[in-house]
């Protein structure tokens, strides 16, 4: 019996968290429900992912809406 992590980050790297979250809201309801300037403004997942690895208190607040909206994600 392996030890699985509880974290229901753990394996899921931050490109797959923003495609996941941009896929099922789109980039304008995303920009109203964590609004940050690089989901706002021209987004593009490059952009994001470029300003989320920089910034960690934007990144915690995707990361808390992927876990917060794992039950709405079929295809996971």
């Amino acid at each position: 019996m392996q030890n699985q992590s509880k974290d229901p980050l753990h394996g899921i790297t931050l490109q797959k968290i923003v495609e996941t979250l941009v896929d099922h809201y789109g980039f304008d309801t995303l920009g109203e429900l964590i609004p940050i300037k690089c989901f706002q403004s021209n987004p593009s997942i490059k952009s994001s992912l470029t300003f989320l690895r920089k910034t960690d208190w934007a990144r915690k607040k995707v990361e808390d809406l992927y876990v917060k909206s794992l039950p709405k994600f079929s295809n996971l």
